[in-house]
């Protein structure tokens, strides 16, 4: 269907399919890499830190043959202390019953009580959910992948299973494949050269975000948030000025570091990041301001941005 736009297409053949498909699973198992490597591009923020993906994020994928919008989530945990915890949870509870397929993520040889907390969550779905096993990769040995599958895992409790590794591609393409072919015949739902239904702002705090927790260590990148004071352009110059806020001053002067170099860092490489994504001239300011316990705070997680209704 190459050079057919969607409207030339849908009069030509009638059977374009559009739907949602969600991405679930407990934190780290690869869902916002998965979802990058669909798309072609990166989307979503990836570390090697759980829960790194805090609020429900779309990107959208259109070809000749449809539109899929994979939606990532964060990832659902047992231990939801705090009103962040809380708030994650139910974020990615609520897509189970919002989308037409579910990709429920698990890591190739683990099966985690949190696994099982998912999985009987996902019972009273009325979707088809694919059990997709990411990280193959990291399994040389495939016999004991095989008997991770015939002893841990209750595959019949799926509509589907799938072997990929995110991080390379591999088995991602036959998996979309069956995806396309699941989802309902439909006009598109969004113009087809848009990619996600999150504002350039939100992009912003995410990559700034995403370059403090890869910077710092320990507890600290929990303790975190990034707020978008500025967003201008002017003179071919796109000026962001962002907040970040901890919860504490002995982490402010962390975030800061000795001399300033820790947020020197961090502005220099979301600037890349950043420049990378808009594909023009970006200058980055950074603050480090303290909101006390902001993190265990229902108010404060709304000033923030973290809505349901987003």
């Amino acid at each position: 269907m190459t050079g057919l736009s969607i409207e030339d297409f849908l009069q030509e053949e009638g059977d374009f399919r559009c739907g949602y498909v969600a991405l679930i699973g407990r934190p780290n198992v690869g869902k916002s890499t998965l979802m990058n490597r669909f798309l072609g591009q990166k989307l979503s923020i990836v570390t090697a830190k759980p829960q790194t993906t805090r609020q429900r994020i779309a990107g959208i994928k259109t070809t000749g043959e449809g539109q899929i919008v994979y939606v990532d989530t964060p990832g659902i945990h047992l231990a939801a202390r705090r009103a962040l915890n809380r708030y994650m949870n139910r974020i990615a509870h609520a897509c189970f019953h919002e989308v037409d397929l579910i990709l429920f993520l698990i890591e190739a040889g683990r099966w985690t009580r949190q696994d099982e907390h998912v999985a009987r969550s996902l019972e009273s779905v009325n979707v088809p959910v694919f059990l997709v096993i990411n990280k193959i990769d990291l399994v040389p040995d495939k016999s004991r992948l095989l008997q991770f599958l015939e002893k841990e895992v209750k595959t019949d409790r799926f509509s589907e299973v799938f072997l990929v590794a995110a991080r390379t591609g591999d088995g991602v393409e036959d998996l979309e494949k069956k995806i396309i072919g699941l989802l309902p015949f439909s006009r598109p739902f969004y113009d087809e050269d848009q990619f996600t239904d999150r504002s350039e702002r939100f992009l912003a705090a995410e990559l700034i975000r995403e370059q403090l927790m890869l910077r710092l260590h320990q507890e600290l990148p929990y303790s975190l948030t990034v707020e978008i004071e500025e967003f201008k352009r002017k003179d071919g110059l796109l000026r962001i000025g962002a907040i970040v806020w901890v919860e504490r001053e002995g982490q402010k002067q962390i975030v800061i570091g000795k001399g300033g170099d820790v947020l020197k860092f961090v502005g220099t490489e979301a600037r890349r990041a950043l420049q990378s994504l808009f594909d023009e001239k970006v200058f980055v300011r950074l603050w480090v301001k303290v909101s006390r316990d902001w993190s265990d705070n229902e108010r404060a997680l709304r000033q923030f941005g973290y809505d349901e209704q987003s």
